[in-house]
């Protein structure tokens, strides 16, 4: 899988350093580079690559302006790469895969490679299966109502591995095999693992999606459990059960959520 790129900075040594660090993956190809947001723009429109490295302050259109210049089409991920950390909050929140500060270290361009490839291969995958699903639909349309849905034939590389939660004014970026438990306050959630409590802007919703169910499953309307960290399920009343999680911590477990924790928990 190439990974077709474009990088965009005003300062052509931060470009040409970039450039460098990156030629160390061969499933990258630089397809453009540009030194402004405004040529930013038109190339994303023209050649559509799957990745583009953007710098945030840049005269003119910024690179958050970039973001919002191309939202009329099929968006690339974005990385941001700025010198400002104090950008790292807002870049988040225009929906940046990563953000790197300069100069860029080789591991955290790694990690971010990592999570980009991650992330064009559930997207490929989803339209190679609904490219498939169309094509069975017209030749053969008793045998497409019998497809699983698209999301079931992914793998586990279309769930995160790391989730970015914005916290009392910083990014604290999660592990999620770390995370014990997540309980729900309207559109917030409170992430916990064993050392700390983060409150995240997100629905339950969107969140379960990030996640596989293999390992995290609802047991409550306003519960999420890390179904690898329960070592005990203790009956109570009414068909309701308590998991009792490795923290020590114990969970309800409603009755309408305890068959799908009966089919994990053994």
């Amino acid at each position: 899988m190439t990974i077709r790129t474009i990088l965009v900075d005003d300062e052509k040594l931060a470009t040409q350093g970039l450039q460098l660090r990156l030629e160390a993956f061969d499933d990258v190809e630089i397809v453009a580079t540009c030194l402004n947001g405004r040529e930013a723009i038109r190339k994303i429109k023209t050649l559509k690559p799957d990745l583009v490295f953007l710098d945030i302050q840049m005269p003119g259109f910024d690179g958050f302006s970039v973001v919002q210049g191309v939202m009329d089409i099929d968006p690339p991920l974005f990385v941001f790469v700025t010198a400002y950390s104090e950008h790292a909050i807002k870049a988040f929140e225009a929906q940046a895969i990563d953000y790197l500060m300069k100069p860029v270290e080789p591991d955290r361009l790694a990690d971010t490679m990592e999570r980009v490839r991650n992330r064009l291969a559930d997207k490929r995958t989803s339209e190679e299966i609904e490219r498939l699903r169309s094509v069975i639909n017209e030749v053969a349309p008793e045998a497409a109502e019998n497809m699983p849905p698209a999301e079931e034939e992914m793998s586990s590389s279309r769930f995160e591995k790391l989730i970015n939660v914005k916290d009392r004014g910083q990014i604290f970026r999660v592990d999620v095999d770390t995370i014990e438990r997540i309980e729900a306050a309207g559109d917030y959630m409170c992430i916990i693992t064993a050392d700390n409590s983060l409150i995240l802007r997100e629905t339950m919703k969107d969140l379960e999606k990030r996640l596989d169910p293999r390992t995290f499953q609802r047991v409550h309307r306003s519960k999420i459990v890390n179904l690898d960290l329960v070592r005990q399920v203790k009956p109570h009343t009414n068909g309701e059960c308590f998991l009792i999680l490795e923290s020590g911590a114990q969970v309800k477990v409603s009755r309408s959520y305890r068959d799908v924790v009966a089919r994990f928990v053994h």
